[in-house]
């Protein structure tokens, strides 16, 4: 399995201003930060050269049509998306590509192998400073940000978390 993302998609750029639309309680610095994070902890995930497949890709949201071509041209076989309804299998298909709903993704991860979900659940509850969450109340959370069938799992395993 192979993730990416493109340049346009990141945290930090056109996806900056989403984020503080949706949450405008993050912090610039915070998001700067994960940004700086996320590419030193996965060097191959950013994405360059995609733009020419652009126009030749048919999604029924057309500013959605960069994430698919980041996946193409980082031969990523996933995007993990709430929003399903506007990357179509039958599409995504022709490219080798599938959309996963993230609630799917991380059980699979769990079927997968646990003990590292596990362990990145534990420590972000650990780390939530400013609102810190019993296991209970973080999986609350989960479950309102629409991981609902994970949080289901994780109630098994709340010890760990």
């Amino acid at each position: 399995m192979r993730a990416v993302h493109s340049g346009r998609t990141r945290f930090i750029g056109n996806g900056l201003k989403n984020v503080l639309l949706k949450r405008p309680e993050t912090e610039r610095t915070k998001l700067e930060r994960t940004r700086k994070l996320m590419d030193a902890n996965l060097p191959g995930a950013v994405v360059v050269g995609y733009e020419s497949l652009i126009p030749n890709l048919v999604l029924p949201d057309e500013n959605d049509r960069h994430v698919l071509a980041a996946a193409i041209q980082g031969e990523a076989n996933l995007i993990v998306t709430f929003n399903l309804s506007d990357f179509p299998a039958g599409v995504l298909g022709s490219h080798g590509v599938e959309a996963v709903h993230p609630d799917d993704f991380v059980l699979a991860l769990l079927d997968s192998d646990a003990e590292p979900v596990l362990n990145a659940v534990s420590l972000h509850r650990a780390n939530l400073k400013k609102t810190p969450k019993s296991p209970e109340q973080y999986l609350g959370k989960m479950e309102s940000d629409g991981l609902k069938k994970t949080a289901a799992r994780l109630r098994s395993l709340i010890d760990q978390i």
